[in-house]
């Protein structure tokens, strides 16, 4: 499999996962204000608090996807179809498992649902409801649509896309209809949560079969399978360690707001994680089916291909991030504005470490090659971040509530995503010193933080006397502030950086080809 390969899979991938990000992120903006406007915000802050609970059940999930993915790389490179359909039965015998305990676990959660939704101005029954519906989709993902693993390790995530971004674009459509045109709208809502989640099941069911039409998995022989496959099971024990972090990280924050504020500060903040989410889903778009083309890649060996497509990407995603930043901290406070209005605006302090958590989030690189050498093994690394994460929030946010809270969340990924990760990847992966490492990221972040400045002085010079009434000045707006910093930060990454000017230089050989 050549390099060129590689990349044309990661294009596909990233054409119909950009078609589709642009169609559901201006549904669900749409979809969030009629929520807003007619369920209001102690109803929207509850369906949050739902998945956020329902997330912490997943961990039970204790990262196989990832450990099966992993494994998956080396016989989809050769072909052995017999390893792949093995693999997968263990998978699918896993889940079963995990499914089982996800089940238990809500029956237990849902008898507390009195206690933690007291504060709740709704009928209870929304959360009973709420959590119900979401908890079948979720369980549809353990017993039907494990199979569609094999699509990420063979770089096919389009043909995933399709099929579920598909079926959610009809399903955003019929609740919003729903919603803003029927009596009891949020009823019916979950009604179109619930039959969509089958429906959405089933066509990728059948994606799959065609796709892969020797693709048979036995669950039921995966228990004495999985003894052939060790490594499946080391490496979900490890990957375990890191979901709890990652749960530390996206779903404890507005469980904590609502344990020191109220339903509506987590609505609020759920509307700048939606502009955030909305961000990280486009640089998913464009950057996550590079994560297979990154396994083929270490599978083959060439570690000099390895460690320049590293700089590569860590400098196509360290600009992108500052691009995405930069764009936020200028855009997001008039979005809102416009939006739903002053009154869900965050105040400044806690904005700002919200545009810092989600920079570092950003750019998170090493994660990608993480994965793909296998290296799991540094338990302690996302123990110690989730109690950073967990004990920090708790602590500052009781004196400093909201901005206290993302505090946490900010120390915890400095110390282990921008300090340890790196050194890890360096010391296990490259076997190299990670001076290297350290003087190219300090280049990194001068370079940004010359481009910021740069860009705000012209900013400040051409929109001096610009006043944002509606969505077009808006958007006039947000044209030059992209396109100021686009330009301003080229300008000194292209000459400065020959990571920046390696991926150029392959994005200008995919134009012309």
């Amino acid at each position: 499999m050549t390099q060129e390969s590689r990349t044309e899979k990661s294009i596909r991938n990233a054409k119909v996962a950009l078609l589709f990000y642009f169609i559901n992120l201006i549904l669900q903006f749409f979809s969030r204000k009629i929520f807003l406007d007619y369920l209001g915000a102690e109803v929207l802050g509850l369906n949050t608090t739902a998945q956020n609970l329902l997330g912490f059940l997943n961990l039970a999930e204790l990262g196989i996807g990832a450990a099966i993915s992993f494994t998956l790389y080396k016989p989809l490179f050769e072909r052995d179809t017999q390893a792949i359909n093995e693999i997968v039965s263990v998978q699918g015998w896993m889940y079963r498992k995990i499914a089982y305990m996800v089940i238990a676990g809500a029956c237990v959660l849902m008898f507390f649902f009195p206690w933690i939704f007291g504060k709740a101005e709704v009928p209870l029954w929304y959360a009973y409801g709420s959590f119900i519906v979401l908890l079948t989709g979720s369980l549809l993902g353990y017993f039907v649509n494990y199979r569609q693993i094999v699509f990420t390790a063979d770089q096919k995530e389009y043909k995933i896309t399709l099929s579920i971004q598909g079926s959610k674009i009809i399903k955003v459509i019929l609740q919003i209809l729903a919603i803003r045109y029927l009596e009891h709208g949020y009823l019916y809502w979950l009604v179109i949560e619930f039959v969509m989640a089958f429906m959405t099941a089933f066509i990728l069911d059948r994606v799959v079969h065609h796709e892969y039409n020797w693709l048979k998995s036995c669950p039921s022989s995966g228990k004495n399978l999985r003894k052939k496959y060790p490594e499946i099971i080391r490496k979900t024990k490890q990957i375990f360690f890191h979901r709890i972090a990652g749960f530390v990280l996206s779903q404890t924050s507005p469980l904590i707001i609502y344990a020191y504020t109220s339903l509506t500060l987590v609505a609020i903040y759920g509307n700048y994680m939606l502009i955030i989410t909305g961000i990280s889903l486009l640089m998913n778009a464009l950057l996550n089916s590079v994560a297979a083309g990154v396994g083929n890649l270490i599978a083959e060996g060439n570690r000099v291909a390895i460690k320049r497509f590293f700089w590569e990407l860590t400098s196509c995603r360290i600009w992108l991030a500052s691009v995405f930043c930069f764009g936020i901290y200028q855009l997001a406070h008039s979005f809102i504005g416009l939006w739903i209005g002053d009154k869900y605006l965050l105040d400044q302090s806690t904005f700002i470490v919200l545009v810092f958590i989600t920079f570092i989030t950003l750019s998170r690189t090493n994660d990608t090659f993480l994965s793909a050498f296998g290296l799991f093994q540094d338990v302690g690394a996302p123990i110690a971040e989730a109690t950073l994460n967990l004990g920090l929030s708790l602590l500052l946010g009781y004196y400093y509530g909201l901005t206290g809270i993302l505090s946490g969340v900010l120390v915890s990924l400095f110390v282990i995503v921008c300090c340890w990760k790196p050194y890890f990847l360096y010391k296990q992966g490259f076997k190299e010193n990670i001076s290297e490492y350290v003087i190219r990221q300090i280049k990194y972040y001068l370079l940004i933080g010359g481009a910021w400045l740069l860009s705000t002085f012209v900013l400040n010079r051409i929109f001096c006397d610009f006043r944002i009434v509606t969505y077009v000045d808006w958007m006039k707006f947000a044209a030059g502030v992209v396109s100021v910093y686009v330009l301003g930060s080229l300008l000194l990454f292209y000459p400065l950086d020959c990571g920046t000017r390696d991926f150029l230089k392959r994005i200008k050989r995919i134009f012309y080809k």
